[in-house]
Formats: C-alpha cells, sequence, structure tokens
C-alpha cells in the first residue's frame, strides 16, 4: 500500500533520547497554519488571571494533544540520524509504502 502525506510536525522525544516524532496528515485535512502560536498549538493566551480561570478547564481538556494523545494521522519514531538523512520539514509531501513481509515460519 502506498500513500501521500503532508507532514504535520515534527517533535523531539519528551524524554530527551535522541529520537523525533514526525505526524504525518492526509493532504486533503492538512492546512497550514500561517498563524501558528509561537509556543505552539495547544498553548492557549490569556490576557487576565480572570481569564485565565474561565478557561482553565478548556485549557486542561486539550492538554492530552501534548503528551501524544490519541489523533487519527499516522506518527512514526525517528532517529536523529534518520531524520537528518530524509531532510524533511512540516509542510513537505512525502509517500509511505507499507508492505508486509511473507515470512516461511521457521
Amino acid at each position: 500500500m502506498k500513500r501521500e502525506f503532508v507532514v504535520g510536525s515534527i517533535q523531539a522525544s519528551q524524554d530527551g533520547s535522541p529520537y523525533v516524532y514526525v505526524t504525518f496528515n492526509d493532504p486533503k485535512d492538512y492546512k497550514q497554519d500561517r498563524n501558528m502560536n509561537p509556543f505552539g498549538p495547544n498553548v492557549a493566551a490569556f490576557t487576565s488571571p480572570e481569564d485565565l480561570m474561565k478557561n482553565l478547564p478548556k485549557m486542561m481538556s486539550g492538554m492530552s494533544g501534548m503528551f501524544g494523545g490519541m489523533s487519527d494521522n499516522p506518527v512514526i519514531k525517528f532517529s536523529m540520524r534518520e531524520y537528518q538523512d530524509l531532510g524533511i520539514k512540516v509542510g513537505d509531501k512525502v509517500t509511505l509504502e507499507v508492505q508486509k513481509i511473507e515470512s516461511s515460519g521457521v
């Protein structure tokens, strides 16, 4: 099976290990956000402490996405070497191919 995707996000491993997680989005669903929050998509902005308290439950419910929450988009873990060799960045179109390897059963 071969399928085309768009690189949606690239994140370093949370535990400091030398890996990168790349999220791939369906090209039909991908919308590049030109006004992206510099602190990341899951960081909310607020203008007053009242604003913060009012939106706190909403912000807390959105935190699952910050820690690898469930998603329909494929995520692949690459070593730093593999990532550098690929030379991909957010917004690049890529093709992923999945093949089943037939084994003779030892």
